[in-house]
């Protein structure tokens, strides 16, 4: 049962007033006259706009709750008693050689000059919204003490309060670009990368000239879009200063900033907040290659791309331009996603869900293997968490897909370690951390790990919200070498489609993996039969 309203959620801070609630409209079934609120329509009526996005930004993150028909809940992980694939060479399996901390985790992607991973993860695209500014420490360390790829995502430059431009426009200085990739490169061991991504107003700027030349990245990502919107990146700001001086460097302003009768709202303290929009992208075949033989002649060695939740049509855009232009990656997100900003309905409505659009992947992929041709390494995205999520998503794209792209997840360590760090400060560790301990040392299970990782004398700068993303992907890693030997895989490449079973024939047909009923059924046959 969808218990989705579509007219009052959380995370727009509305509610019905009635307990019944018409299931098109989610108006109360009963609307009075005097009614005190606070659904949408109503919140809307004096509130406007601000209704189509959940807030207060740059405090929260917010996912998409609709249910839809099929999901990745709908796939159960085979085990087996049989065998072991993806051993060390000369290792024969036995149950004093194939245990589950043996598991291999590590994972590749790239056309020539491949990145490894320590686990199969990277985060989502930590751009412009206040939640990625503000926490960005313990994002990039988190990120670069777990051996995974983080994702510097778009409109960086362009919002830095501090950038400078030439007379062409282009950019000379981005201090906050600088720090975001010092930061991550600080604590860099050998294991992922950090990678710029590019919108259209990135392009114009020039960020992947600036972080070529002044930092020598060596991966630029080109974005078509996300699973939670169809619309360009969007942050709000709250000075009509602030929001002249985006509108002035090219960004769509809304409302617009400079009309004098949004300038009088703002002064009366009607309109409190003004939004940036980025541009829609255009795409076509013959600027997509144009832009990535651009971007190698700039020296950067692998390109990737971000792609959302668009069709069917989209996707074979991306998948067969992708393997024309020997990208290195491709990231699919599906729907809902989850942001610090997208318009609320949009994140609710649009799009294809994940596990509709990752099952098109593998079959299209597939499509163009059998004719031989080499597609790019793929991630998917759209509403992972945890270990078992991963191990879906890589047995459902296999061979082709190399990593799960995961957003909030990977960001909420961050910021509860940010908090724990604030609550011992203040004395006020809620029981939910105290009753683990009252010093950094008691209650971080893994702080001895990063330790032994930085050394103990570096340890006093890392921040506690690295050490959670750490804590989390150590988690994720466990709980994935478990997962995986039980299945028999010992090595990330050697998981298949075969690992999975449907457990309805709805899920079957949309993903073409067998329905657990069928699943082996030969197999069990032959023994049987034998």
């Amino acid at each position: 049962m969808n218990l989705q309203q579509p007219n009052s959620n959380e995370a727009t801070r509305t509610a019905n007033r009635s307990r019944s609630v018409v299931p098109m409209s989610g108006l109360c079934t009963r609307c009075i006259d005097g009614c005190t609120g606070n659904c949408e329509v109503f919140k809307a009526t004096f509130r406007g706009r601000e209704l189509i996005y959940p807030g207060p930004f740059g405090e929260i993150t917010a996912g998409g709750d609709k249910e839809y028909p099929v999901d990745y809940s709908h796939l159960n992980i085979q085990g087996y008693a049989l065998g072991a694939k993806g051993l060390p060479e000369g290792v024969v399996g036995d149950p004093d050689t194939a245990t589950f901390p043996s598991v291999n985790t590590e994972t590749e992607y790239g056309w020539d000059k491949k990145v490894k991973m320590a686990v199969p993860v990277f985060t989502g695209a930590l751009g412009s919204t206040e939640i990625a500014r503000k926490n960005w420490d313990h994002f990039a360390v988190g990120a670069a003490i777990s051996g995974v790829t983080l994702v510097c995502g778009e409109n960086v430059c362009g919002i830095d309060p501090q950038l400078e431009l030439d007379a062409n426009g282009k950019i000379t200085s981005a201090p906050d670009m600088d720090r975001r990739i010092e930061v991550y490169r600080r604590y860099h061991r050998g294991y992922g990368e950090i990678l710029v991504q590019m919108n259209v107003e990135d392009t114009s700027l020039g960020v992947a000239e600036y972080v070529s030349r002044k930092h020598g990245l060596e991966t630029i990502e080109l974005k078509w879009g996300q699973g939670a919107k169809c619309i360009g990146g969007e942050i709000k700001v709250n000075t009509l200063e602030r929001a002249l001086e985006l509108q002035r460097r090219g960004y769509i302003i809304t409302p617009d900033p400079s009309s004098p009768t949004s300038q009088a709202a703002f002064r009366d303290g009607a309109i409190k907040e003004f939004e940036r929009h980025s541009r829609l992208g255009f795409i076509s075949e013959e600027s997509f290659h144009a832009e990535v033989k651009r971007l190698r002649a700039l020296g950067f060695k692998r390109i990737t791309l971000k792609t959302g939740a668009y069709g069917l049509r989209e996707l074979a855009m991306a998948i067969k331009w992708g393997a024309k232009a020997n990208i290195d990656l491709l990231t699919i997100d599906g729907a809902p996603g989850g942001t610090g900003m997208s318009p609320w309905r949009m994140m609710e409505e649009w799009g294809m869900p994940s596990l509709y659009l990752h099952a098109a992947a593998h079959e299209f992929c597939q499509r163009l293997a059998d004719k031989g041709e080499r597609t790019p390494d793929m991630a998917f995205a759209g509403g992972f968490s945890s270990e078992d999520g991963i191990f879906k998503a890589l047995a459902l794209g296999a061979p082709f897909t190399k990593a799960v792209c995961m957003g909030r997840a990977l960001m909420i360590p961050g910021m509860v370690g940010k908090n724990i760090a604030q609550w011992l400060k203040d004395g006020k560790l809620p029981n939910t951390v105290g009753q683990f301990g009252s010093t950094v040392e008691e209650i971080f299970v893994n702080y001895e790990d990063v330790m032994n990782i930085v050394g103990s004398k570096e340890i006093k700068n890392i921040p506690l919200g690295a050490i959670g993303i750490y804590s989390y992907a150590e988690k994720l890693r466990v709980g994935l070498q478990q997962l995986m030997a039980g299945s028999r895989n010992f090595s990330v490449p050697t998981i298949s489609r075969t690992d999975l079973m449907s457990l309805t024939d709805e899920c079957a047909q949309v993903t073409g993996i067998p329905y657990l009923m069928d699943a082996y059924r030969e197999e069990a046959m032959a023994v049987l039969d034998s």
